[in-house]
């Protein structure tokens, strides 16, 4: 990959990227440079400091109180700077600014490319990262790095599953489907028996629309330094609009938004009878759904070719050291301590998806019971879902610009006759100017 040259661009994403382009280049000592060592790393946990983190993710609570006990010359102030777009709005003003920059930062995998692209992020190969190839499963390691840079650790990862409601599926006789053309029957069967059931509910939701081309074999996105091209007429994409046109079309797919009040109870009296999410979906189920205890099972994702196994990540979030921190030797220590260390045991305990390697094949973590899946061992089928995610997907160095339009686009699919190809062309076309604005040279 040919690195980012900051004159040649001119903005990205939700706020100037000019701005934080020339801000992250020019307010730090090795700007997104590698310099630190492994050397630099240990003296810095001996010598002792503060370090501001800035994540949503519940988990790092326990992670920072163990890290503290563990280096007491250490002080770690944990910030909850919003979830999503408005902490990356936050950090990217941060940086624009030139103040209040944490020296680590939570950014989700379809987020990085957007940060690294600027500059803003800091590669951190040399403290020790480019020693953990293999530490983490294909996804999110792949996730993680742009061209010869590491641009953060991995923190979780979300291989995908098919969640589903084994009573209802006994109640009307179907069979949990293994292909998604077994997927689309199983839906006409459902709603047929009950108006009132569905086999799904979608309103129209990028990180779907790009997970189930991911596992589809498409690569709708290439990325090379500033050159992109966004192609949604491959294969992938193609089987991905033409399968999914069909529940759309005969309204098989309940009309209700995901994450909203009508939807957790959608989930729990069985109006939704599946759930096609990534592995970090059990602890939602059991907090959000727990009239749903018993009822939920889990099952490898349906395949579209019969008898594969491919499979794709949903969601998913690094630990990154921004390039303006002032303490980065400091703040890999923490990284490598959360998402490769002892603080991934910890983490797991309280309920998140390990993106390593060596937990996702441990005894332990493989036979584990969910009470609220009937006892079924579930990590059993997260963790080969993990193992077969294809390799090779992209996101956008802007992808969360492209995330904010896709309703304007694919989404019209859901409340228009615009079909799924259409909206994936206009979402293509959309994403091509946008990308030609900034600087990035476009292909399609």
């Amino acid at each position: 990959m040919t690195r980012t040259h900051s004159s040649a661009l001119r903005g990205i994403g939700l706020a100037c990227l000019m701005a934080l382009t020339m801000t992250a280049c020019g307010s730090s000592d090795d700007g997104g440079s590698a310099s630190g060592s492994p050397e630099d790393v240990a003296a810095a946990l001996e010598e002792g400091g503060t370090i501001t983190v800035w994540a949503w993710e519940p988990t790092l609570e326990q992670v920072v109180a163990d890290f503290e006990a563990e280096y007491p010359n250490v002080d770690v102030e944990l910030v909850n700077a919003g979830t999503n777009t408005t902490q990356y709005t936050a950090l990217q003003n941060a940086i624009s600014a030139g103040s209040g920059v944490p020296d680590v930062a939570q950014i989700e995998y379809y987020a990085l490319g957007q940060f690294t692209v600027a500059e803003a992020l800091t590669d951190l190969s040399s403290y020790g990262a480019s020693e953990l190839d293999g530490t983490f499963s294909a996804g999110p390691w792949n996730a993680v790095q742009a061209g010869e840079g590491i641009y953060g650790l991995p923190m979780d990862s979300g291989p995908m599953a098919l969640f589903y409601n084994q009573d209802v599926f006994d109640e009307h006789g179907i069979e949990v489907p293994t292909t998604w053309d077994e997927y689309v029957e199983a839906a006409r069967t459902l709603h047929e028996a009950d108006p009132n059931l569905y086999i799904g509910s979608d309103t129209g939701d990028p990180g779907t629309t790009t997970s189930m081309i991911w596992q589809a074999g498409g690569h709708p996105y290439t990325v090379d330094g500033t050159n992109v091209t966004v192609d949604f007429t491959d294969p992938g994409s193609t089987a991905y609009a033409e399968t999914w046109q069909q529940l759309i079309d005969e309204e098989l797919l309940a009309p209700i938004t995901g994450w909203t009040d009508e939807w957790y109870q959608a989930l729990g009296d069985g109006t939704i009878a599946t759930l096609i999410m990534g592995a970090w979906m059990p602890a939602n189920l059991e907090s959000g759904v727990p009239d749903g205890a018993g009822s939920w099972r889990v099952a490898p994702l349906p395949q579209w070719e019969e008898g594969a196994n491919a499979s794709a990540e949903n969601g998913g979030s690094s630990l990154a050291v921004p390039a303006a921190s002032q303490n980065k030797a400091l703040a890999y220590a923490f990284l490598e301590y959360a998402n490769a260390g002892d603080g991934v045991a910890t983490r797991v305990a309280a309920g998140a998806f390990p993106a390593t390697t060596a937990e996702l094949s441990s005894e332990e973590f493989l036979n584990a019971e969910f009470e609220y899946f009937g006892g079924q061992q579930a990590n059993q089928i997260f963790a080969d879902s993990a193992a077969n995610v294809v390799e090779g997907w992209s996101y956008l160095p802007y992808q969360v610009y492209a995330n904010s339009i896709f309703n304007d686009t694919v989404g019209q699919a859901y409340v228009s006759d615009t079909t799924l190809t259409e909206g994936l062309a206009a979402w293509q076309q959309a994403t091509i100017d946008y990308g030609t604005e900034q600087g990035f040279t476009v292909n399609q």
